[in-house]
């Protein structure tokens, strides 16, 4: 019986250091540069299942990114930092490229984004 008072006293602690831990955790920030015609990195490697958030910033143009794959969709305007959330469920590679026509040579806008179990 004392052991089960115990357990229902302490479970509302543990969650609440549980939590504080939890929201201490801080996602990896990938800052990735957008300007004609590449991004910079354009291979991202990633494990699966991490948290990363991807920092975007267009540096000459506004620029599309989109990685479809992810269903993952955002404007780029100058020199603003976009901010996109990512958490991979799935091994394998990605591509990722620029959605918004910048000119001749946008075709070769892209990148990889290598996800590793």
């Amino acid at each position: 019986m004392l052991t089960k008072r115990r357990m229902l006293m302490c479970t509302p602690l543990a969650l609440a250091v549980f939590g504080a831990v939890q929201a201490g955790v801080k996602e990896r920030v990938i800052k990735i540069e957008a300007r004609k015609f590449r991004y910079a990195p354009n291979v991202i490697e990633l494990k699966k299942g991490e948290a990363v958030v991807l920092e975007l910033t267009a540096l000459d143009f506004p620029h599309g990114f989109s990685l479809p794959d992810f269903k993952i969709r955002a404007d780029l305007v100058i020199g603003k930092p976009v901010r996109v959330k990512l958490k991979p469920e799935e091994a394998g590679q990605f591509g990722f490229l620029c959605d918004n026509f910048c000119g001749s040579g946008h075709e070769e806008m892209a990148g990889t984004l290598i996800v590793k179990a």
